[in-house]
């Protein structure tokens, strides 16, 4: 078998294949003996079969498959060892004349290659790296929801403006009924807040969902439907009132502070306050580092110019999927993947170029501290090591959970690489002010 390599220009080439008698008849051969060996032919006893009818029944097709066999593991190879770096996929290019009759065949497959740029990690334009500082208000309205969160409920016979009131709102032509416990603070309407005010246990009083509730998601939990639904729920529904309570705020003494963290770690309000704040931007990190990966993957892709075989890659898209689609559509498909393209190019030279593979015992170490935290949500703060490491290696032996670790990993790998070595700015901001800048 001979293989040669055409270029054409810098994004594109074509491969020849030839392959001669010599290279495929043994197998072939062997192939055919063996199905003699089978066959089961009216007239023939089982293995006596003439070869010639052996021949004329399978020869074609099996000459067929291990001549596209041979091709195929001798093409990658190639590939492989000139060190081609392609995209897509080798596309073989077709013939009119092409016979399979005869003894020696040659081929030719277009290929798509990856072009050749360079990767500056230092933007001429600073990137901001937002820093998201827990500010007083902040802390403030933490502590309020823990004292009440703790705090005792006290049984009332009116309604008041801090009150919570649990109810069954109905309409039984929009399929409601559902019991809920709800806020006035949680309302918007202020005819419906001020439908509530002074309102009794036994009570029942109407209200429209339109703009009833500030959050969408405050509306899908108390009428029991998908937020989706709830966004255009405009309908009037009954409350009947069941129970009211005013929740005293707990105490911020040393008996919270103990159910909050443990016995003597808190010991006042200014460390109370201290700790929301260390962990409330320790939150934060993961949002802002996701802002970041953002900001710099589209700087990336705006400012690392290179071309593309366009025309081969629309042709790939066109003929390789479940159907073959027309020009027109794979045009559309190349624009809607271009972008995401250009960037698998470029993140995989940062990858290259910076040595970031991820390793498996790093990619197990990284399991194991996910599945730790995943048990400090349900109190499992102190698990043994062994125990981890029987659920990492079950959760590594899914191929999916492994793919999924391995791109939160690599992420976290550039992040770390970006920080170092990339033009930022830090800006520090409160979340509030982060939501308005970066989503509106």
């Amino acid at each position: 078998m001979n293989i040669t390599k055409e270029q054409i220009d810098e994004l594109n080439a074509v491969v020849k294949v030839a392959v001669t008698k010599d290279d495929y008849q043994d197998k072939v051969e062997t192939i055919l003996k063996d199905y003699r060996k089978q066959a089961n032919i009216p007239g023939f006893r089982k293995g006596q079969v003439p070869m010639g009818l052996i021949k004329k029944q399978y020869g074609k097709a099996v000459l067929v498959d291990e001549v596209n066999k041979l091709i195929q593991d001798n093409l990658n190879k190639y590939l492989t060892e000139e060190k081609l770096d392609v995209l897509g996929n080798p596309l073989p290019k077709q013939r009119d004349n092409f016979n399979w009759d005869s003894d020696d065949f040659d081929f030719e497959f277009e290929l798509g290659l990856a072009p050749s740029f360079e990767i500056n990690l230092k933007a001429k334009k600073p990137i901001i790296h937002y820093t998201i500082v827990a500010d007083d208000k902040m802390i403030n309205e933490q502590i309020e929801r823990i004292q009440k969160q703790y705090g005792k409920l006290i049984n009332k016979n009116e309604v008041g403006a801090k009150d919570e009131v649990v109810g069954t709102f109905t309409n039984e032509a929009a399929e409601i009924e559902n019991k809920a416990t709800i806020t006035l603070s949680e309302l918007k309407d202020k005819k419906a807040i001020t439908a509530f005010m002074g309102k009794k246990v036994g009570d029942t009083l109407s209200v429209n969902t339109k703009k009833l509730f500030k959050e969408d998601q405050d509306l899908a939990r108390s009428m029991g439907i998908e937020i989706e639904v709830a966004k255009d729920l405009n309908v009037d529904v009954s409350f009947s009132i069941e129970e009211i309570n005013e929740r005293e705020p707990a105490a911020l003494d040393q008996e919270l502070f103990d159910k909050l963290f443990g016995p003597d770690v808190i010991k006042s309000k200014e460390e109370l306050k201290a700790k929301i704040k260390e962990d409330s931007e320790q939150q934060f990190v993961q949002q802002t580092d996701q802002k970041l990966l953002n900001d710099v993957t589209e700087d990336f892709i705006d400012n690392t110019k290179f071309n593309l075989p366009a025309n081969f890659l629309k042709k790939w898209i066109q003929l390789t999927g479940e159907k073959v689609l027309s020009d027109d559509e794979a045009t559309a498909e190349y624009e809607k993947s271009e972008k995401g393209l250009r960037y698998q190019l470029i993140e995989g030279k940062i990858i290259q170029e910076n040595n970031l593979q991820v390793q498996f015992d790093e990619l197990k170490e990284f399991a194991k501290g996910f599945i730790k935290s995943q048990m400090a949500q349900f109190g499992q703060l102190n698990p043994a090591e062994e125990e981890l490491d029987n659920i990492a290696a079950r959760v590594l032996s899914n191929q999916d959970e492994v793919k999924r670790l391995s791109e939160q990993l690599m992420s976290q790998k550039l992040i770390s690489l970006y920080k170092e070595k990339a033009n930022l700015k830090t800006k520090e901001v409160t979340y509030e002010n982060f939501v308005k800048e970066v989503y509106g």
